[in-house]
């Protein structure tokens, strides 16, 4: 909007803009933002023109409305013309596109993977030969998981000659305002340019009639092209009064006004030709961008010639009919009658039947009275949408399903199943709603009432004494009314039960309580065959590994057999069993791939677990510096949603990490809080979590007393606990902190405790350290060596750095007590590099204590400063100051990226592992440096 013939009035400011944009010699994005109507869609005309006569090939899209809950509809629509050509793409790349756009079965990626894949597409020779713009238009229509991808990609494409240009409204929310992609504002006309574009176009305006139009029109381009044609035909013109009550005052938001003006054309058109443009403004047909659109996924408009010579159709280079702007389409919406758009949805749903989800909109839309069938496909859809990382458009489908359900146990069950999912996109507050929806419809007790509340209730308040007395008698009153009972076909209700059981096995997980886990035990035995095989496997190894986890590990593994074909909330649940079974590794790189996707489009709280998994197992590998990080965002993200018990979890961790690392201030400070948030609630799982870290931190700073004390918080010598999931974890805490504070005989006594336990055949992990207290605490030194093989030879010792550490500086200690300095050093050197390695701050200093004592002074580095290029030595220098790897870029003029790439290359050179070596690390060099000088 805005062009005379081809020039373009008050827009010299854009322009120039526009055209530096597109003749950088660098790829980058830009956003144009502005009311509707001002002209966003005629700059984008305007510089994909530029491009073109520049040499650019020249991809466009638009967003549609009625494609804004279809996850990656609009990705799909702005790669197709990129995707017919993807020779030389990698096979990863390859799958991530078929997992996403329906070719294959696959992890559904986040949006980082999705961003790179795309990333690797824009890059390939067919597409680098020449530079490319991507021009999107009506941005804020496009769906949350594409504007996701687009804003990844379009903050990444400084390094080729790919452009992204981006247009969205001021006056609706997108993904866009959050993208920190640069804009460019576009503001209305001046009164000046907007009286100048009025005159050039409509010449012959009466004097009053133009002063009409400008006062009406407010500088919109949109709006002085079109109020004219209204006066068309009418020699006296159009009195002032009929204008207004036509457009409405300026009271009305003017693209409602402008609406207006479309819609008295419209009702000018005959009623099969309004019938058609409705067909295809349902089904976002008719953009402006349908030349590129992907061929047969929208209705295409026919016989539309007088739509035309309305002004309110254009006809596209590929001969298809578009619509001249957003708002006609809206405009055709509006004037239909409820009647012809369902008659619309119904026709446009047997378009597309082969399309599980775009058929289940159109279905959802189209129908008014209970129908089990299209409740049916809704449901399909909704399963397919949460496999795909869409869970809010399931909750969405789910909701229809249930309204569309043709009784009561099917709207129940649905309903159900949405509160469910609900509650773990983080959307608790959706979830009481829908439980309300169905207390209403007359359900009495309804188990989707128990589980959004005690979800409510554990997530945000941390309550688990109460919910566990209420999901248990939910549980008791299924039993007992015999409606749970399997039959030939299983029950519908059947689904709610498990439900119920699975969240009574969290509760009961988070309480660390016997009389709670009892209860529960002796609840899910009264069950009988109602208990579903993985609801058991949770059981027994959520509950006590000690004494229930033997012999899971096998079946854990079974069922996390097909990770990718789980729903979140599944894998989460089996996460858990692999943690406990210190399995987790297994499965972490399933967890990072889709973690992304479940915090920004799907189960963000299942993705909050997520986050807690990788955390754990980072830190049990030894990737404490990837750990913190990954704890702050979960920390960050639990704060956001109001879930103060997955708060508190992300503090329990971070002190942990604290601890470890030799920040002992810090550990306290997280220890103290999450203490006094979670010990008068009763959450037990969290208070041994803290008792734990305030062991380690209390170890590492030398103080063995208070150490001591707080292990024997988690479990007394020579014992480990009930169901106290920290008592088998913190075996070396208690053993050394006894060991060092003169108490032998409570630490020979714990050692052998794990081993009469076996705990060494529930886990490697467990099989280290009980072989490692038993070496600790050995009578002989023919026991200790036999011990301390056994468990340097244990499965997966190398994956667990800090307990094998620990392990040889406790054995070479005792063996230069014994055997003498030269014997011990086989030992302390390879515990001091671990330490080293780790960032084990306190831990390090013993070692190179120990170390010194056996006549070998802690070994620096071997490769000097002068390994390092001049600016890999600077990367490495402000990565040792603190700086992330963006701020180092700025400084630098590097993209986070490269300055990752160039830590990549630090690291060894200087023998660490972790950023928060370096600093170590590079003093160490530089003492080597000045003594070799």
């Amino acid at each position: 909007m805005g062009f005379i013939g081809t020039t373009m009035v008050g827009r010299a400011d854009e322009q120039a803009r526009l055209a530096a944009f597109v003749r950088s010699a660098t790829g980058r994005a830009l956003v144009l933002r502005g009311e509707t109507g001002v002209g966003k869609s005629s700059l984008l005309r305007h510089a994909a023109a530029l491009a073109e006569r520049e040499g650019h090939a020249v991809v466009r899209a638009s967003g549609v409305e009625a494609e804004s809950d279809l996850p990656y509809a609009g990705l799909h629509q702005v790669l197709h013309p990129l995707l017919a050509d993807v020779a030389g793409l990698d096979d990863g790349t390859r799958a991530v596109f078929d997992a996403v756009f329906g070719g294959a079965q696959g992890d559904p990626p986040s949006v980082m993977a999705l961003g790179i894949a795309v990333l690797n597409l824009l890059s390939l020779p067919a597409h680098a030969q020449r530079p490319l713009l991507l021009v999107l238009d009506d941005g804020q229509w496009l769906d949350d998981s594409s504007a996701d991808v687009c804003g990844f990609v379009g903050r990444r494409l400084s390094g080729g000659p790919v452009k992204l240009l981006v247009a969205v409204r001021t006056d609706l929310a997108s993904r866009f305002d959050t993208a920190t992609l640069p804009e460019l504002p576009v503001a209305a006309l001046t009164d000046e340019d907007a009286a100048r574009l009025l005159d050039r176009r409509h010449p012959d305006l009466d004097r009053r009639t133009r002063r009409i139009v400008l006062e009406q029109a407010q500088g919109n381009p949109l709006a002085l092209l079109e109020l004219p044609a209204h006066f068309a035909g009418r020699p006296d013109g159009l009195p002032a009064d009929d204008l207004g009550g036509l457009l409405g005052r300026h009271g009305v938001p003017l693209p409602r006004r402008l609406q207006r003006l479309f819609g008295a054309r419209i009702a000018d058109l005959d009623e099969r030709l309004r019938a058609e443009l409705l067909m295809g403004a349902l089904d976002g047909a008719g953009t402006a961008s349908d030349a590129d659109a992907v061929p047969g996924t929208r209705y295409a408009m026919r016989d539309a010639d007088p739509a035309v010579a309305a002004g309110l159709l254009e006809v596209a280079a590929t001969g298809e009919f578009v619509f001249r702007h957003p708002l006609v389409r809206s405009a055709v919406v509006r004037m239909a009658t409820p009647n012809q758009r369902r008659a619309a949805h119904l026709a446009l749903a047997r378009v597309h039947r082969e399309n599980l989800e775009r058929r289940a909109t159109h279905l959802a839309a189209a129908t008014v009275d209970p129908d089990e069938e299209v409740a049916d496909v809704l449901e399909a859809a909704a399963g397919s949408a949460t496999r795909r990382g869409g869970a809010l458009a399931a909750v969405a489908w789910l909701t229809r399903a249930a309204e569309l359900s043709e009784n009561r146990t099917h709207r129940s069950r649905r309903l159900s199943d949405a509160a469910f999912v609900a509650g773990h996109a983080a959307r608790l507050g959706q979830a009481h709603r829908l439980v309300r929806a169905d207390l209403a419809s007359g359900s009495t007790e309804s188990p989707a009432a128990v589980l959004a509340a005690s979800y409510q209730a554990l997530y945000q308040d941390g309550d688990v004494r109460s919910t566990h007395r209420q999901v248990s008698a939910a549980i008791e009153r299924l039993r007992d009314d015999g409606t749970a009972r399997p039959t030939a076909g299983g029950t519908e209700r059947e689904d709610v039960l498990t439900r119920l059981v699975n969240l009574l096995l969290a509760i009961s997980q988070y309480a660390g309580d016997r009389a709670a886990w009892e209860r529960t035990h002796e609840l899910l035995a009264s069950l009988g065959d109602l208990v579903t095989e993985r609801s058991r496997l949770y059981s027994g190894t959520w509950s006590d590994v000690t004494r229930h986890g033997a012999d899971w590990a096998g079946p854990v593994r079974d069922a996390a057999a097909n990770l990718p074909g789980l729903e979140p909330w599944h894998v989460t649940r089996l996460g858990a069993s692999a943690y406990h079974l210190d399995i987790l590794g297994h499965y972490r790189p399933h967890l990072q791939r889709v973690v992304d996707r479940e915090l920004e489009t799907g189960a963000v709280a299942t993705g909050m677990v997520m986050l807690h998994q990788i955390v754990l197992d980072r830190m049990a590998v030894g990737e404490w510096a990837e750990a913190e990080d990954t704890g702050r965002r979960g920390l960050d993200l639990a704060a956001e949603h109001g879930h103060h018990l997955f708060a508190a979890q992300s503090r329990a961790y971070l002190a942990q990490l604290a601890a470890l690392r030799g920040d002992f201030g810090r550990a306290r400070d997280l220890q103290a809080e999450v203490d006094a948030w979670a010990r008068p609630r009763g959450l037990g799982f969290l208070t041994q979590v803290a008792d734990s870290a305030g062991a380690t931190a209390a170890l590492g700073a030398g103080d063995y007393e208070a150490a001591y004390l707080y292990a024997i918080g988690i479990t007394r010598p020579g014992t480990f606990r009930p169901y106290a999931y920290q008592a088998s974890r913190t075996l070396l805490d208690l053993v050394e902190a006894a060991r060092h504070t003169g108490r032998v005989e409570q630490a020979r006594a714990h050692a052998l405790a794990a081993r009469d336990a076996g705990l060494p055949d529930v886990s490697p992990r467990l099989g280290l350290i009980t072989y490692g207290a038993l070496a600790m605490t050995a009578g002989s030194e023919r026991e200790a060596a036999e011990m301390f093989a056994r468990a340097e030879a244990q499965p997966d010792a190398a994956r667990f750095p800090f307990e094998l550490a620990r392990i040889r500086l406790a054995h070479g200690v005792r063996v230069r007590h014994v055997r003498g300095p030269a014997a011990a050093r086989q030992h302390l050197v390879p515990a001091a590099e671990a330490f080293e390695r780790l960032g084990a701050a306190g831990w390090r200093e013993r070692a190179r204590a120990e170390l010194r004592a056996a006549g070998a002074p802690p070994r620096a580095s071997a490769l000097s400063l002068a390994s390092l290029t001049w600016q890999e030595r600077r990367v490495a220098d402000l990565a040792a100051g603190g700086l992330t790897n963006k701020e180092i870029g700025e400084r630098m003029h590097l993209s986070p990226r490269t300055v990752s790439s160039h830590l990549y290359r630090v690291f060894p050179k200087l023998g660490i592992t972790a950023r928060a070596a370096l600093r170590d690390a590079l003093n160490r060099a530089e003492e080597v440096s000045r003594a070799q000088a």
